[in-house]
């Protein structure tokens, strides 16, 4: 990082500032804890966690919250990783909606702005972000020096050379050159470009339905499809970044008159399997009232037999894409999310029977518990892995 000289290791400033980390990572990952309860977890003497303790508070990176109360004897202080050393940035960039929120160091959110994603070219929709990131950090009573990191969770792949989004159709625009580098303009520095599904997976491993689970699959169902994987806590990318584009897996009839028929810009898979395909099904069965997914689904719910139809058509084009996923990934769990998981209590026997009948490979499916804030959540906690390391390298001695 520029203006920051990082001591040699070795030297009495190396390791104080080794030592310093030690005792900074304790607390975050222990939460409040005196000093005999640094230096045991730690193996640092108790004269050493004292001087780091010291120049953590003096840097603002630690503080005292509290005293320890046995009912007897001397009570002892404890210190916790101080939250306000810092602040990341999250957005979730939809079709329908723009979500970001501002979250402090512990991951407590501290300011929250939703807004219905109406812009229709790609200027108008980062002028959108820009302003709403603006506005969300306003909120929080924070400068935009006290924002370390900021993520940007958004459909489609971040193409480095372009500087734009392959495969998000969805976005009007998103495809366009430079791209990327006008949304860190009006978000700001060093913004962190990922896939919404990948940050999808992120969120319900650390704080949804898929904690402690070595590797599963996030399957994102809405506008669009996508999926997220996940490997021993990691993101599984691709060669490309590429990985988890399930809409452009082959799906339904691929020749015409024995002539090869182009390829949907959307995928063959999300043409068939997202939200409008649902009101498709509905029509064709004869239900021409259904105007949208999320009407579809209350009228399957209050016993209409056209709209049942329909859902467990739907059930059986994502059994198949969980099919083709557990073939090649064999995944412990397939966690459902986007608009349509809503729906997961409809969809999840008739998927279940559908599933076993294609194949013997059949992982759990369940229904992600973070909702529409799982982008939000995945991007705020890869903004706190980067930003931890960020300011202590500003702020250690």
């Amino acid at each position: 990082m520029v203006g920051v000289e990082t001591p040699p290791v070795g030297t009495p400033a190396g390791m104080r500032k080794i030592n310093q980390r030690a005792v900074l990572d304790l607390l975050r990952r222990n939460g409040p804890s005196t000093r005999p309860q640094v230096a045991k977890e730690t193996g640092l003497s108790k004269p050493t966690v004292s001087q780091a303790l010291l120049a953590l508070e003096a840097a603002g990176l630690a503080r005292a919250t509290g005293h320890t109360s046995t009912g007897t004897g001397r009570s002892a202080v404890l210190y916790e990783a101080d939250p306000t050393a810092g602040y990341v940035l999250g957005i979730d960039i939809g079709r329908e909606h723009i979500r970001v929120a501002v979250a402090d160091l512990g991951g407590t959110v501290v300011a929250r702005r939703d807004e219905r994603n109406t812009a229709r070219s790609g200027v108008a929709l980062v002028a959108a972000v820009g302003r709403l990131a603006q506005e969300t950090v306003q909120v929080a009573g924070l400068r935009q020096d006290d924002i370390v990191s900021r993520v940007l969770g958004s459909p489609g792949v971040a193409d480095p050379n372009r500087r734009c989004f392959r495969h998000a159709p969805n976005l009007p625009g998103w495809g366009k050159a430079g791209l990327l580098t006008e949304l860190e303009a009006a978000v700001g520095p060093d913004l962190v470009i990922e896939n919404d599904a990948n940050l999808t997976a992120v969120g319900e491993w650390e704080q949804g339905a898929a904690r402690g689970v070595d590797v599963f699959a996030a399957i994102t169902v809405g506008t669009g499809v996508g999926m997220g994987l996940m490997v021993h806590g990691e993101v599984f990318r691709g060669a490309t970044g590429a990985a988890g584009e399930i809409g452009y897996l082959p799906y339904g009839q691929m020749h015409a008159n024995d002539e090869l028929v182009e390829p949907p810009a959307r995928g063959h898979l999300e043409e068939a399997t997202a939200a409008q395909s649902v009101v498709r099904g509905a029509r064709e069965l004869g239900l021409g009232t259904a105007k949208s997914a999320r009407e579809v689904f209350r009228l399957a719910r209050e016993g209409d037999e056209l709209a049942q139809r329909a859902v467990e058509a739907e059930a059986d084009r994502l059994a198949y894409t969980v099919a083709s996923i557990a073939a090649v990934i064999d995944p412990e769990l397939v966690v459902l999310s986007g608009g349509m998981s809503t729906n997961a209590d409809l969809l999840r026997e008739p998927m279940d029977r559908a599933l076993h009948t294609f194949t013997p490979l059949v992982p759990t499916i369940v229904q992600g518990e973070l909702g529409d804030d799982a982008v939000v959540a995945g991007a705020i906690s890869v903004g706190l892995r980067a930003a931890e390391d960020i300011v202590f390298e500003r702020r250690a001695g």
